[in-house]
This record gives structure tokens, sequence and C-alpha cells, in this order.
């Protein structure tokens, strides 16, 4: 007389689907102890998950606009630092060429009108230096490592929107010329590119300079 098995004692037959499984096994659409889960989405940009609805399939952090604020106000700190610099330069020379004018000479007021024409022409020319200096600063920072300084100091990267890679020089220059060119509209052009992404109806926060590029920013 058979008592059927330790498992089965009163030898019944048993449903294999109705099986439990053995200790220390995992369940069948359950994940083992120490194995990885099926079906996590793979790694996104900057280690961010894919998520279906981003271009790429990444779903990085989109950055705030509070850092934005803040990683622009450190570049024109930066930025401010070095026109000052450069200006106090310029009026420095402007005065050297003033002291050596001779009031007693009949043409002091030629001297003053020159030295003053030099100060403009020193003042154009720090003017056209700094607006050079601030075109390679976030052309080329931003193009190549995605982040100016300003940027780092707040943890902030300018991807590519569809790959999530760095912008490249050619994106980079569309960012950077967009803002500068509404610039010239008083400033109010500028300020409302700037302000642009609260706007934005995409949940990435992009600014029309973004659009424009094809950027977008993302946060550590």
């Amino acid at each position: 007389m058979s008592f059927g098995s330790p498992n089965n004692p009163y030898g019944q037959p048993q449903d294999p689907q109705n099986q439990q499984p053995g200790y220390g096994y995992p369940q069948q659409g359950q994940p083992g102890y120490g194995y990885p889960q099926q079906g996590v989405p793979p790694q996104g940009g900057y280690g961010y998950p894919q998520q279906p609805g981003f271009p790429g399939g990444a779903a990085p952090r989109v950055a705030s606009m509070g850092r934005r604020f803040g990683a622009r106000l450190i570049d024109g700190v930066i930025i401010g630092v070095i026109y000052v610099i450069f200006v106090i330069a310029g009026v420095a020379g402007a005065i050297s060429s003033a002291k050596n004018c001779d009031p007693n000479a009949a043409d002091y007021d030629t001297c003053l009108n020159n030295a003053s024409s030099d100060f403009a022409s020193k003042f154009l020319g720090i003017f056209a230096l700094l607006a050079l200096l601030m075109l390679l600063y976030e052309w080329l920072m931003v193009g190549l490592i995605g982040r100016t300084l300003g940027k780092m100091a707040v943890g902030l990267h300018v991807v590519n929107a569809e790959t999530g890679g760095k912008p490249g020089l050619g994106k980079s220059f569309i960012r950077y010329i967009i803002p500068m060119v509404g610039g010239f509209v008083c400033g109010i052009g500028q300020l409302l590119v700037y302000l642009s992404p609260f706007w934005d109806k995409s949940g990435r926060q992009q600014g029309w300079h973004d659009k424009a590029a094809g950027t977008m920013v993302v946060q550590n």
C-alpha cells in the first residue's frame, strides 16, 4: 500500500498548474532574491530611466526655473566682473591721457577733446570685446561640454532634446544668438526669451531658444 510522496502523503493526483513552488525558488512572474526584475526599463541619458513620451525614450529631470535663474545670475556676475575690470582699465587710460594735456597750452581744448574721443573708442572696443567674450564663453562651453560655470554650480546640463547628448556647436550657437538678437529691442526681447519656458506646455520647460535649437535643460 503506497502512502504517496512526502509532499503528497495521501497519494492524490496534483494539478500541475496549482503546484506550489519549493522553498527558495522564485515563482513565475515574481523576482527572486538577488535576481533582476523583468521589464525594468533601460537607463536613459545621465542615468535616468527611459520612458515613453520623451524623445529617444529618455525622461530626465527637467531643470527648474529657479536653478536656471541661479545659473544665469552666476554667469552674469562672472561676465560683470570682467566687464568692470575692462572699464576701469579704459577709464584709467582716458584719465592718463587727459592729465597729459597742459592747461596753459593753446591746444588744451583740442587735447581734452582728443582724450574724450580716445575714451569713447576704448569704451566701444571694450564693449565689442565683452560681446565676443560672452559669445565664446556660452557658445563653446554649452556646445562642447553642455554647461557654463553657472550651470556647473547649480547642477544643470543643456542637452540635445533628441539624443540626450551634448548639443554641439551648431545648436549651441542658435540657442545663444536668439536671445542676443532679442536684446536689441531694448532688452525686452531677450527677457521674453528667457521667460518663455514658463509658457511651454510640453512639460520640458523649453524656451523659444531651446525649441529653435532643439535643446532642453536638465538637472542632476
